[in-house]
């Protein structure tokens, strides 16, 4: 087991690289995030250790569940999958980073519970660029005014924009969608909202990875390509399930 985990981290960051060699890109631009979600502590482990220490989780009761088998690990962990407001309070113990921000009432829990806590949160607005009702995350047309409405949480540390692409056999179908968020990005500076810049784009799975960074992407999510496919006979698309 141990084995397979490090041969196919090295596996996932050559692809990296290379995306990286191919677009002209700085291979230092581009972060690694595992995704982790149903992967056993041990295994996780196996992966820090080697190097890593950035994980990402889509349910609040695998970082909790985890937690006393990782506490010894210096770990980087954000959340990725959609959060409800009823749990923003047990999920921020965990976090540094909430990926998945996608509506007004979650933005108004997570800064009445980080008031309570004198603390900031860095947070990503999650967009729908594949227009699928499988998945979660804002309209592309809604987002510079969705930005504009949460600028007044001043807990609240917009860092970028994350998506999840349409995943398809043919690979320039995956692309727009992919492509949209960087667009949106720059619409988003083109509009000079005060204080937004640098916004980082989080997209690319085990699927896409090359086309993500392609694109712009500065973090792929990446969970099957490292620790095998845990979802044997469910579409990946999915957003209960993706990674």
């Amino acid at each position: 087991m141990k084995e397979d985990i490090i041969f196919n981290l090295k596996q996932v960051h050559d692809r990296i690289e290379n995306a990286c060699k191919l677009s002209g890109r700085d291979v230092f631009d581009v972060q690694l995030l595992l995704a982790t979600k149903t992967v056993p502590a041990e295994r996780i482990r196996i992966a820090i250790e080697a190097g890593e220490n950035l994980i990402g989780e889509n349910k609040m009761q695998e970082f909790r569940d985890k937690d006393s088998e990782l506490k010894d690990l210096k770990i980087e962990r954000h959340f990725i999958g959609h959060l409800q407001t009823n749990k923003v309070k047990d999920v921020l113990k965990y976090v540094s980073c909430i990926q998945s921000l996608d509506r007004l009432g979650l933005a108004e829990e997570l800064h009445k519970q980080l008031q309570k806590e004198n603390r900031n949160l860095d947070v990503f607005i999650q967009v729908n660029t594949s227009f699928e009702e499988s998945k979660f995350g804002l309209e592309p047309s809604k987002v510079i005014s969705f930005i504009k409405e949460i600028r007044k949480y001043d807990t609240l540390k917009i860092k970028g924009l994350m998506t999840i692409g349409l995943l398809d056999v043919e690979k320039e179908k995956m692309r727009p969608s992919l492509r949209l968020l960087r667009e949106i990005r720059d619409e988003i500076y083109d509009a000079k909202i005060d204080g937004i810049t640098n916004l980082k784009l989080s997209m690319g799975m085990s699927q896409d990875l090359e086309l993500a960074i392609a694109e712009g992407s500065n973090m792929v999510r990446i969970g099957t390509s490292i620790f095998g496919n845990r979802f044997l006979g469910k579409e990946i698309w999915n957003e209960n399930i993706a990674e």
